[in-house]
């Protein structure tokens, strides 16, 4: 009789040893689930200041949307990416990210419509290409800009530290007084959501730009000293960081 062992079971041993390079399969399948390709979006729009990242989260909010059209959050984060896809990505591609941020902000709207977030992202893409894209654009979204933050003011005025008033207060600085435009409601609404949120660098900025028209100089300064001075919002580094930058450029031209 042969001593050899028998093939047609296996050993103990032999089983451990392919339950372990099983489990380290497992674990390299893992690693490389959790590549950038495979992060969530919210973790991909955090480091929105690497484009290519933004660009990532908007295309798996967009996924999301067209899988599930019911998908709000979906919705109003893919409008968010594209407004700051809008303002980054290069110049070639801003007008259609804003186009389609407008969509994804009136699918939000549509599906939501007592919630702030659609209503707001429709403005702000809206605004965004009329303040890139000509008088055309301006005069195409004025009203509707107005609508939509109005709407954000009725349902829920504090959303995101009163983001409502500091757009509203862009609105009436940039429209000419002929069709609305008021520098005193500008900076009433711009000093109302500084209220809110006394850090704001968007809101010093856009209020620097209304007391430097109204040549109250030394007030703007300030304004943009405050912009330099604030600590960066975790949430909102990137725009931070880019008001910063715009700060340090404005007030080196007010002698």
């Amino acid at each position: 009789m042969s001593s050899k062992p028998s093939r047609v079971g296996s050993s103990p041993s032999s089983a451990s040893s392919r339950l372990i390079n099983s489990c380290i399969l497992i674990f390299y399948i893992c690693l490389c689930d959790a590549s950038p390709r495979a992060q969530a979006p919210d973790v991909l729009y955090a480091d929105r200041a690497n484009v290519a990242s933004a660009r990532q989260a908007a295309d798996l909010w967009a996924g999301e949307l067209a899988r599930n059209p019911q998908a709000f959050d979906a919705a109003w984060k893919l409008a968010r990416a594209d407004y700051w896809l809008g303002g980054h990505a290069p110049e070639a591609e801003r007008r259609r990210f804003l186009e389609q941020g407008i969509d994804a902000g009136r699918k939000a709207a549509a599906l939501q419509p007592t919630r702030p977030e659609g209503h707001f992202w429709i403005a702000a893409n809206m605004g965004a290409l009329a303040e890139s894209f000509g008088l055309r654009q301006g005069l195409k979204y004025r009203k509707p800009i107005k609508d939509e933050l109005e709407t954000v003011m009725r349902i829920a005025p504090l959303y995101a530290d009163r983001s409502a008033d500091r757009a509203l207060g862009r609105w009436y600085f940039k429209v000419p007084s002929l069709f609305g435009g008021s520098h005193k409601l500008a900076e009433e609404h711009l000093r109302a959501s500084l209220e809110a949120n006394p850090r704001s660098t968007a809101s010093h900025f856009f209020l620097a730009e209304v007391l430097i028209d109204d040549g109250r100089k030394a007030d703007a300064r300030a304004e943009l000293q405050a912009v330099l001075d604030a600590p960066l919002n975790p949430e909102w580094t990137p725009e931070d960081q880019d008001f910063k930058e715009k700060a340090r450029k404005l007030l080196a031209t007010l002698k």
